[in-house]
């Protein structure tokens, strides 16, 4: 570890590169983490929940920018889904 901080003694150009890429990689990590412990659509235990679509609330939304999104149940799916319960 000294022989790194060796080399940014000697090449100081390094120091904002590293520091651009440190940053990077925390908002990266911090975004996959986020978005897997808040969103609905991502599956963590395929085998005890095998339709995930199922318990997504249609009121909430999925994206990170949502404009004018209103839902509406389609009757046929309705329909359908009565049908095969």
């Amino acid at each position: 570890m000294s022989g790194f901080f060796q080399l940014l003694r000697k090449r100081k150009e390094l120091i904002p590169l590293i520091g651009f890429m440190a940053l990077a990689a925390v908002g990266a990590s911090s975004a996959s983490i986020y978005f897997l412990f808040t969103k609905q659509d991502i599956i963590l235990n395929k085998s005890s929940n095998p339709e995930p679509w199922e318990r997504v609330d249609p009121n909430k939304p999925q994206k990170l920018l949502t404009i004018n999104q209103q839902w509406k149940p389609v009757e046929e799916l309705e329909i359908v889904k009565s049908l095969t319960k």
